[in-house]
């Protein structure tokens, strides 16, 4: 049998299915209960409760919509600038040697949450695959996420219209 600590599951695990869409919910919580870095008129940027990597993060427009298409200019634009003021700030608190970005649109392509367009920013390291996912297929994440909220959250709170070097 394998087992991997992870208590931040706990919640989701006792809760069962929250149902709704959880860049929704996240909006309208605290950035603790939400994991929300940075919650703006237009986007929200959030870490991932369930990463592929630590910091992995998730930036979404705040309109409920599902296609890339759908997009108005502005949500376009807040997006990108999210986008990279989140690998300005990674790369400079957590120095990560690449990134994998992107986004699953449609069961098809693999979305989890189909109804919501989000991107996905995960940082990588050299070596960041290690032996547990060969050997036992668990991913080892080294860090709390609470702990990567508060390290990330200064970056994100003094964000504003012309702040996007981090």
């Amino acid at each position: 049998m394998k087992q991997l600590w992870a208590p931040w599951r706990s919640e989701y695990v006792q809760s069962g299915d929250p149902g709704g869409c959880i860049f929704c919910a996240a909006r309208k919580k605290s950035p603790e209960e939400g994991l929300v870095l940075f919650n703006g008129a237009v986007s929200l940027v959030m870490l991932n409760k369930f990463p592929y990597n630590s910091a992995h993060l998730m930036i979404a427009p705040q309109r409920h919509v599902a296609n890339v298409e759908e997009l108005t200019p502005e949500e376009a634009l807040d997006f990108f600038r999210l986008l990279r003021h989140s690998v300005t700030v990674l790369k400079k608190e957590l120095n990560p040697a690449g990134f994998n970005i992107g986004m699953n649109v449609g069961r098809a392509a693999g979305a989890g949450i189909e109804d919501h367009l989000h991107t996905h920013v995960v940082p990588r390291w050299n070596g960041d695959m290690n032996f547990m996912p060969v050997l036992s297929d668990t991913k080892v994440i080294p860090e709390h996420l609470l702990a990567t909220l508060t390290r990330l959250l200064p970056y994100f709170q003094r964000l504003d219209t012309d702040d996007t070097n981090g």
